[in-house]
């Protein structure tokens, strides 16, 4: 018979598998964290219903004169405070972008890397679903022949039974 051999148990010598992003938010400065909160508050419904809402109330109020104007109609004043509110919101939003940008693209090598390790597991995984079917094959091999061995036996036997009853 056929010497049937497996390949050696597979090591797992990889690192184990790193939550990036907890990784990444242990990292955060207060700055960074400051630029995540304004751009999540600042791209909200929430926000631009609340901004909507004043805005209106502001011209609403300085067109009626109800209190008095304190900013007639061309709105020079909102629009400064505008201004100032894009001047500074604006570059906090991209500083929180460039940050998610950095943290899209770790995340994408720690994929890489999970990926390349799950490749060499299924190439391992693989390699020993090949070698049983090289062992059942022997096996097959093995049993087919001990098969034909016991057919050819049964028929001498059955010869010689023949040949004791004829006798």
């Amino acid at each position: 018979m056929k010497k049937i051999r497996f390949p050696k148990p597979y090591q797992h010598t990889h690192p184990p598998v790193r939550d990036v992003s907890k990784l990444y938010e242990e990292q955060l400065t207060f700055g960074e964290r400051a630029a995540d909160k304004v751009a999540a508050v600042a791209g909200s419904w929430t926000f631009i219903i609340i901004q909507s809402i004043i805005l209106g109330a502001w011209v609403i109020l300085n067109v009626t004169a109800w209190i008095r104007h304190w900013d007639p109609y061309p709105f020079i004043l909102m629009n400064l405070v505008l201004s100032l509110q894009a001047a500074y919101t604006a570059p906090v939003i991209m500083m929180s972008q460039n940050r998610q940008a950095d943290r899209d693209r770790m995340e994408a090598h720690n994929d890489y890397l999970i990926n390349k390790k799950a490749e060499e597991e299924v190439r391992v995984i693989l390699d020993e679903l090949n070698a049983q079917n090289e062992a059942l094959l022997v096996i097959h091999e093995s049993i087919a022949k001990l098969a034909e061995e016991v057919r050819i036996n049964r028929q001498q036997l059955n010869a010689i039974e023949a040949s004791e009853q004829e006798s």
